[in-house]
């Protein structure tokens, strides 16, 4: 298969597709009549179902505090056949009761071995509440015998590294760490997945991934939206809690970690705890915070509120592959667009061959992740210009998603709902990985020492975070 992407003809092989099998299985969601429910985990389920993914022995049962019936919660997944709702009190030791009755008349009906999925689209407060139902009702060991039960629940995981740390030992009362999904949609994105395989399916590109090559890397998550209807949770929060300590960290590790043994999970996540270990802690000249003006308004916020909506890091990694090598991280609301990507720097030339050029005038080639808004790779490097003048030209190839396969990638939940089903934890977190990014970004949140300084709405940020890069020699790509 070939395309033309943007003056570049991509040829596409088809290679070889290893899709493993879900075991039969039922999806217990509790806060099923919230957001989290129709906005993401039906549409995905949904989407499984329309591609041959989802188990042929499946049900979804909703539960929450809401009064609904079945033909109400069946109505926001109409494409899927088994899909039910039990209302009950997350503190009601009945409701357990009654949810194991549940459970075991629709795993008898509909075949699913006694396997159990458990998610928690709840708030964090509830977690030990709904695990110690679930234990006490005995179904952390499945719906019934010879079944498994596996459990998965949302961020934030913890506000700061004590808290963190005691809803892993609630977390740890019921569950092995092998039943414990700890989400972080962020690792379920395309571009994000294919990190991994870019660097370790192809060899022209691992023996340059490290400081003798390598100038810096820059990663960039950048919002065109202030906080809208999460003012109330963002004002407690902040950028800190919301990107720092989870989707900024995984992107970081999935760049920098060393080559696993294989893809196993935890070969794969040994590797980024490692990197998280080897992070120096952040000074304070690396840390840029910000709010952007306005943000005190909105509805929800205080109004002497010193949240920051904004932060720029310089973060180093003191390892044999990294040392000497900045990765800068920025993050915000209401910039002046909306980006995501992972960009790699690499050295310039060392000596020019043409007199005329030195080698500073020659652009260094960068290799660039998109994760959003169109996800893809690219990779620019300098080349001459057609005719008898000698010039050079920075050059691009951009690899599009959408342009190649002639489909968007598909959301971030499917591929971590399918992943949960088959018992693959590669994509998620794990204990060790909370309380190394924790300990990383837990300073940030002092905010006598952190004053977050204003940005206007639109703007790229803070003057702070250019001067930040600036220092170095350098500047942000977006």
């Amino acid at each position: 298969m070939s395309s033309t992407s943007r003056g570049v003809r991509i040829r596409v092989r088809e290679g070889l597709c290893i899709e493993a099998k879900s075991d039969p299985c039922g999806l217990v969601i509790f806060g099923a009549s919230g957001d989290l429910t129709r906005r993401k985990l039906f549409p995905s389920l949904t989407y499984l179902k329309e591609h041959g993914l989802l188990p042929g022995s499946f049900y979804a049962l909703g539960a929450a505090r809401s009064a609904m019936t079945d033909a109400e919660i069946r109505s926001l997944a109409p494409e899927l056949d088994a899909v039910y709702y039990l209302r009950g009190d997350y503190d009601d030791a009945a409701a357990y009761r009654e949810l194991k009755e549940r459970m075991r008349a629709l795993d008898k009906t509909h075949q699913t071995g006694g396997n159990a999925i458990f998610y928690l689209a709840v708030p964090p407060e509830l977690y030990p509440v709904i695990l110690r139902g679930l234990g006490d009702a005995g179904l952390l060991d499945g719906a019934a015998p010879g079944g498994w039960a596996r459990v998965i629940i949302e961020k934030p995981f913890g506000r700061d590294l004590a808290s963190a740390m005691e809803l892993e030992t609630a977390l740890g009362a019921y569950l092995r760490e092998d039943q414990i999904y700890r989400i972080d949609h962020y690792l379920g994105k395309e571009t994000v997945q294919n990190i991994l395989l870019f660097r370790f399916a192809n060899s022209i590109f691992e023996p340059i991934w490290n400081r003798s090559y390598i100038d810096h890397v820059q990663i960039s998550v950048l919002e065109s939206i202030g906080v809208e209807k999460r003012a109330g949770y963002y004002d407690q929060s902040g950028v800190v809690r919301d990107m720092c300590q989870n989707h900024m960290t995984q992107l970081l590790a999935l760049t920098a970690m060393e080559a696993p043994t294989s893809f196993a999970a935890d070969h794969v996540r040994d590797e980024k705890s490692q990197v998280f270990r080897s992070i120096n802690p952040l000074a304070a000249e690396n840390v840029v915070l910000g709010q952007y003006a306005g943000y005190r308004s909105e509805a929800g916020v205080s109004p002497n509120s010193r949240t920051p909506t904004y932060a720029a890091l310089r973060v180093d990694i003191s390892n044999w592959r990294w040392e000497g090598v900045p990765f800068y991280l920025r993050t915000g609301k209401k910039l002046g667009k909306r980006a995501a990507e992972i960009a790699v720097t690499f050295k310039r030339v060392p000596h020019s061959l043409i007199p005329q050029l030195r080698p500073e005038d020659l652009e260094p080639n960068v290799l660039v992740f998109r994760i959003q808004p169109d996800e893809g790779i690219s990779l620019s490097f300098e080349a001459k210009k057609p005719g008898p003048k000698l010039c050079l030209g920075a050059l691009t190839m951009d690899f599009d998603y959408d342009e190649v396969f002639g489909e968007d990638p598909p959301e971030a939940y499917q591929r971590l709902l399918l992943d949960c089903m088959q018992g693959d934890q590669t994509l998620f977190i794990r204990r060790d990985a909370v309380k190394e990014t924790w300990r990383l970004v837990e300073p940030l949140l002092d905010s006598k020492k952190f004053e977050p300084a204003f940005y206007d709405p639109g703007s790229p940020g803070p003057a702070a975070a250019d001067a930040l890069i600036g220092r170095d020699g350098r500047k942000w790509r977006l």
